[in-house]
């Protein structure tokens, strides 16, 4: 199912005809995902999903500024992205916590390019830690953490920087399926109290449907495409366990992945004959 998309004014995101290629040994080509056009409108959360290697993690990096495109453009706000997306936070799936400092030093360093005075930013990580329930863990260094612990110190660590636009490539795919509830369950929280723009990437349809406003499916590489966009009338507030509870959420589920099997399936065979 494809439905209407932001227009380019009012997009805090937009991908407008965008391909994107890699240059491989001989001089040949790889092209990743060619004629993405895609919308985030401010406040809106879309998860993007797909087969293993269709390039979701690219149409990330293409909205951070961390890949130009091939061909097509990125608008930010209705302005042409040039250059890293300083209206942005990315949330990654592995730590990048500094093991050296301790959960507070972590967070408050994200405000260091700010220039914020140390004492400010240090209360500021303080108050964040808090938000996210570690607030007894201040003191903590990463490898006193568990995993979920850890993801809540990087999830305040990009906030604090209060970014417009939330960039999250698999932030939960490490973590055991009750944590990883949790952590959708806090991240909802989080986002509903200012509704920043959000594109997430799952390989977990459920997941998606559980957090999103609308679910963006990806068809298998190379050149992948946008084959399906799909919005989730679920009401908010949710519970990420109790709404996949939902007869609603079962019969999106079961739309969504009617579209998605045959790409999976298709993933799956292209790596059995490599």
């Amino acid at each position: 199912m494809l439905m209407q998309t932001p227009s380019s004014g009012s997009a805090a995101v937009r991908l407008d005809g965008v391909a994107i290629t890699f240059p491989l040994k001989g001089g040949a080509v790889y092209c990743a995902v060619e004629g993405i056009d895609l919308a985030v409108g401010p406040g809106e959360f879309v998860a993007i999903v797909g087969p293993t290697g269709c390039g979701k993690s690219t149409l990330l990096n293409a909205s951070a500024g961390l890949l130009a495109p091939s061909a097509g453009r990125v608008d930010v706000f209705g302005q042409p992205l040039s250059g890293l997306n300083g209206r942005a936070g990315y949330l990654f799936q592995a730590d990048a916590l500094m093991p050296w400092k301790s959960a507070l030093d972590n967070v408050a360093v994200a405000l260091e390019p700010k220039g914020v005075p140390r004492r400010e930013a240090l209360d500021q990580a303080r108050a964040w830690l808090g938000r996210v329930g570690l607030k007894s863990f201040v003191e903590s260094y990463p490898h006193m953490l568990s995993g979920g612990q850890r993801k809540r110190v990087a999830l305040a660590q990009m906030l604090i920087r209060d970014p417009e636009i939330l960039l999250m490539d698999e932030p939960f795919g490490p973590l055991d399926a009750q944590t990883r509830q949790l952590m959708g369950n806090l991240l909802l929280k989080l986002w509903a109290a200012d509704r920043k723009a959000c594109l997430f990437v799952t390989h977990d349809l459920e997941e998606a449907i559980a957090l999103a406003d609308r679910v963006v499916v990806m068809s298998a590489g190379p050149a992948a495409r946008i084959i399906g966009d799909f919005p989730v009338p679920l009401a908010r507030p949710r519970d990420t366990a109790e709404i996949r509870l939902d007869p609603d959420f079962h019969r999106i589920h079961k739309e969504i992945w009617a579209s998605l099997r045959t790409e999976v399936q298709k993933a799956y065979g292209a790596e059995e004959i490599a």
